[in-house]
């Protein structure tokens, strides 16, 4: 059963400006999404997604990105597609129940686009 549906634009050029601050990036990503985008050709870009996706899942979750942490959602790429990741303050607010957490990816332009859909698998149907 589907709880919740997040998605968000993130702007690839606001995000450029934000990233010339270090400061910035070291309290909005985490390392592994670090790595992925300063190895890729455009670091904003990959940037911009991540954080489209942190404030997709806060939107989904009705938590709110100051509830869930900038750094408590991260984006992996270990497999080739992207997947979040929580640490255990995420996943404290997604405890209550057993699922899953569907992300998707895209960009066009200068936008940056995430779409997270929380899924619940014991639910019990109604």
């Amino acid at each position: 059963m589907i709880i919740g549906v997040g998605v968000d634009l993130c702007s690839v050029s606001r995000i450029a400006v934000a990233i010339a601050n270090r400061r910035f990036i070291e309290k909005a990503f985490s390392p592994e999404e670090q790595l992925y985008a300063e190895t890729g050709g455009n670091p904003a870009l990959h940037y911009a997604s991540s954080f489209a996706a942190k404030e997709a899942f806060a939107k989904a979750g009705g938590w709110g990105l100051a509830r869930t942490g900038l750094t408590s959602v991260w984006v992996s790429r270990e497999n080739g597609r992207p997947e979040l990741r929580l640490s255990d303050r995420a996943r404290k607010l997604f405890s209550d129940r057993t699922g899953r957490i569907h992300l998707s990816l895209s960009h066009e332009g200068d936008l940056a686009i995430a779409v997270v859909i929380l899924e619940v698998i014991d639910a019990p149907i109604l």
